[in-house]
């Protein structure tokens, strides 16, 4: 991810529009480029939103037995939906103030394990006894790619920040600094308090390290903050995303109709039903895991995008006003090992999800040429 986000950041530094990958990649390798890499962030906005889903719904279950039951997490995923879609056809303002509130809620459980957890740290329990495997490694850590996703979304609207050259690269080192030594304190926190019972706590590992540490309190209060968390990120989910069906349906990609907005709201109301319905059946067909890989999948290769980006608008001399850009370490070289490593952890991916992926990529193109053929007409 530090490879990444030091070619995300170099291009970022020399393209000041809006659209974040999209426009880094567009720029330097042209529009089919470009939309490649808008159908990648659709890709996964999509599969992410579902694959935390059914997080969500294990969650609730937890919370309230008499909804673990796999109809009772399917209503409840069918409930959650039809909420935030409702509150995204009234407008962004009280979506995005919910999505506000569940943000701010979510940080206050996860800082009471990481920190009142270290305490409670058995040493014995962090010892390293054997080294696992590295195809092992490569599925885990294509895995893991899934909890560092999103900074692409954060970037998107670069056109309308001061002084890009500077900003984009300081904003994303202290994101992604920040971020890490959260997830490693969490990480060892759980693995020091639970051992070996880390392994088979798959359904809430860090409510179970906090109930173990502090109390029965501590556990329901991380669920329960942890539910709040992936509540407030369906709603950010179900705004983000129907805008880019919206836009591609604008651009002539998909069915016209699907880019009409509400006349008082100025929702993208048709785009916000069939993206809501399209997340909840992925959710109700599919597990976290094919899910979040898909998501990965989509990440990684939209971070090849980026790394490639680097390269060509560094060769290039694209700057942004004149500025200088941000200065990459081992520039002529550091692009082509950020391609490496994604292309070895891409080898964790299974031949079902390759194929899932294909598909989908082959539909995108398939939209690209016919809406090219149409326009050329």
């Amino acid at each position: 991810m530090a490879l990444i986000v030091l070619c995300i950041a170099d291009a970022g530094s020399r393209v000041s529009l809006t659209g974040g990958p999209y426009a880094y990649v567009g720029t330097a390798f042209g529009p089919y480029a470009g939309f490649i890499s808008g159908l990648m962030v659709w890709m996964l906005g999509t599969f992410a939103g579902a694959a935390v889903s059914t997080v969500f719904a294990g969650s609730v279950g937890l919370l309230v037995p008499a909804l673990g039951t796999p109809t009772a997490q399917a209503a409840v995923l069918v409930v959650v939906f039809a909420f935030w879609t409702v509150i995204n056809l009234g407008g962004v303002g009280l979506a995005s103030r919910l999505n506000s509130v569940a943000t701010v809620a979510k940080l206050l459980p996860l800082l009471v394990i990481a920190l009142g957890g270290l305490f409670f740290i058995r040493t014995e329990h962090l010892a390293w006894t054997t080294a696992p495997a590295a195809a092992d490694v490569a599925r885990t850590s294509l895995l893991l790619i899934f909890a560092f996703a999103g900074i692409e979304c954060a970037l998107i609207p670069s056109g309308e920040v001061r002084d890009t050259a500077r900003t984009v690269p300081k904003a994303i080192a202290l994101a992604m600094i920040g971020i890490t030594v959260l997830y490693l304190l969490l990480q060892i926190v759980a693995q020091g308090i639970l051992g070996e019972r880390l392994a088979t706590s798959t359904a809430s590992p860090l409510a179970a390290a906090a109930e173990a540490s502090l109390g029965g309190w501590a556990g329901t209060l991380l669920l329960s903050g942890a539910a709040i968390s992936m509540f407030g990120y369906l709603g950010g989910m179900t705004l983000a995303m129907p805008r880019m069906v919206y836009a591609f349906a604008r651009d002539g990609f998909l069915p016209r109709a699907l880019a009409t907005v509400h006349p008082q709201t100025h929702a993208p109301a048709a785009a916000v039903l069939v993206q809501s319905a399209l997340t909840l059946g992925l959710a109700l067909s599919g597990t976290f895991e094919r899910l979040a890989l898909l998501a990965n999948v989509s990440a990684l290769v939209l971070y090849l995008g980026c790394a490639l980006a680097s390269w060509k608008l560094r060769a290039n001399g694209v700057t942004t006003e004149g500025r200088t850009p941000f200065r990459l370490p081992l520039a002529p070289i550091l692009p082509w090992i950020t391609c490496l490593v994604i292309a070895w952890l891409l080898t964790g991916l299974q031949r079902p999800e390759w194929i899932a992926f294909g598909v989908c990529a082959a539909a995108g193109s398939a939209l690209y040429l016919f809406r090219s053929r149409r326009s050329a007409a």
